[in-house]
């Protein structure tokens, strides 16, 4: 994979709003997509915002690069991983502030219909499977996805350490979708990141290592390679 071709996002798993346009605009003049980690406390046991404290409208009060102004701008596309049991009832209000999101294959058997949905509003849509969860479940939608998040931690708490049994997967997914947009998240350090990206990855998520970094800009230049 040409370094080019690979993008650091930066995750955001916390508990209200203010955090996250803190979080943003520590990593906004370095990497062109953030994600927001957006957790129900049914599809996994933790909850985040906007199930904590808010409302996604809070979301509306910043414009990215793919959306229109309204308040504070930021430099980057918004994408979020919804970590939610029903994500069908809310992805409607998702589309109205994010330029990306991404669902759970365990989570929907609406697959198509929210990729349609998705693309009808001009959005981009991923889909996200589990490490246990086999890679053949995908075959259905590539032809519809623009990437697919290969989980390397079981999602729902950050911190974890990488199931390198999932660089099996990226291997195997990279064949069968040789063109395709491959992400993955969770465990990510240099030296993980490094072995995604050897196996076919090329969208690398990481959070815990970013915000705990000394200097964010380094951190994410480290995760690249550079």
């Amino acid at each position: 994979m040409k370094k080019e071709n690979i993008e650091i996002i930066p995750t955001i798993l916390v508990d209200n709003f203010k955090q996250v346009k803190e979080r943003i605009k520590k990593v906004e003049d370095y990497v062109s997509w953030i994600q927001l980690d957006i957790m129900d406390g049914v599809f996994v046991d933790n909850k985040t915002w906007p199930y904590t404290e808010g409302s996604i409208n809070d979301l509306k009060e910043i414009s990215t690069c793919g959306r229109p102004a309204v308040g504070w701008k930021t430099r980057t596309k918004l994408e979020a991983h919804l970590m939610v049991e029903k994500p069908k009832e809310v992805i409607d209000d998702w589309l109205e502030v994010v330029d990306r999101m991404i669902i759970h294959y365990e989570t929907s058997d609406d697959i198509k219909e929210i990729i349609k949905r998705v693309h009808e509003r001009k959005k981009e849509i991923g889909l996200a499977i589990n490490p246990e969860t086999l890679i053949d479940v995908l075959k259905p939608f590539l032809g519809d996805l623009d990437l697919v998040l290969l989980m390397t931690v079981n999602p729902g708490q950050g911190g974890q350490e990488f199931e390198y049994e999932v660089l099996e997967k990226i291997k195997a997914l990279r064949k069968l979708w040789p063109n395709g947009n491959i992400e993955v998240d969770g465990g990510i350090n240099p030296e993980t990141a490094q072995e995604s990206i050897k196996a076919g990855a090329n969208l690398i998520c990481a959070g815990t290592y970013i915000f705990k970094s000394k200097d964010i800009k380094q951190a994410i230049e480290g995760l690249r390679g550079y």
